[in-house]
């Protein structure tokens, strides 16, 4: 292989792995924190690589600028010793891809899997759960990035409610987030009393979380808390801001929010989690 294929293979590698790493990320569906530091690593590897790949460039380059000074085999030993390498390399980023797709893919699992769960929740005349007496907030059991849903309901929901909720949904579920947004706002809006309104409104502010506007996603909480306070998705609300809190990487914000979790609802999946997450950050 001359010089300028040699050049020109490894600039196509080296573009090959940023796509690879590119791709699979973005393609993450949900929130799930290990997932996304597994495909961080993964992708801070595919920065050295290319780092590698970088140097071994300038290397090449030194050798045509000596090659009328250098004896012939010595130049064919060093040139076969790069495409050694660059062979080392492609074998790495080839695992590293495999890595990210499995990653993708349990994400992509987890997230079916919850889906139809909550599918059966947000069925009109699902089980519900009365607020506790004496008006204190109900303990719930959602988790945050993608909870199963208690909606505590003392009225029937209508044909209109149903349809206008299920249209949000799908907008959702095929990753249609600002359209998810703009029918759940909608929805609360002309649904303001409705018992769905309080999940739609945690449906906004998880929206928001998926395009990576963290800022509205903590305001977006912040209103279910204090329009529906006694609403059984507070907690999920809560551990949603707290994710938020740690993308923006404001940490000290993110433990008070999770630590408040698990006081006020110390039984619901989201405070579980909660303190699955602030023993990682210890």
């Amino acid at each position: 292989m001359g010089y300028q294929g040699l050049r020109t293979a490894l600039c196509a590698l080296v573009f090959g792995a940023g796509t690879l790493a590119a791709g699979p990320v973005a393609a993450g569906l949900f929130d799930d924190e290990l997932a996304r530091k597994q495909v961080a690593e993964q992708q801070k590897r595919v920065d050295e690589l290319r780092q590698q790949a970088d140097s071994m460039t300038a290397r090449i380059t030194k050798i045509e600028e000596n090659a009328k000074s250098q004896p012939v085999l010595a130049l064919m030993s060093e040139i076969e010793k790069l495409r050694d390498e660059v062979r080392g390399l492609r074998g790495q980023i080839e695992v590293l891809g495999h890595n990210i797709e499995g990653v993708s893919k349990r994400q992509r699992d987890m997230y079916v899997d919850l889906d139809q769960r909550m599918r059966r929740f947000e069925q009109p005349g699902a089980a519900t759960a009365p607020a506790a007496a004496g008006g204190a907030p109900a303990a719930a059991t959602g988790a945050a990035e993608a909870p199963k849903v208690a909606v505590a309901a003392t009225a029937a929901v209508s044909a209109d409610e149903t349809q206008a909720y299920e249209s949000a949904q799908n907008q959702r579920r095929i990753g249609n987030y600002q359209g998810a947004i703009s029918a759940f706002q909608g929805f609360v809006a002309r649904f303001p009393k409705s018992t769905l309104a309080p999940r739609a409104q945690y449906w906004i502010g998880d929206s928001y979380f998926n395009l990576r506007d963290f800022k509205n996603a903590i305001a977006s909480q912040q209103k279910l808390i204090a329009v529906y306070p006694n609403s059984s998705s507070v907690p999920d609300a809560l551990l949603n801001m707290a994710s938020s809190q740690l993308e923006l990487g404001d940490t000290p914000a993110a433990r008070k929010t999770m630590e408040g979790l698990i006081a006020r609802f110390p039984a619901s999946d989201a405070a579980e989690k909660a303190r699955r997450r602030l023993a990682n950050l210890r």
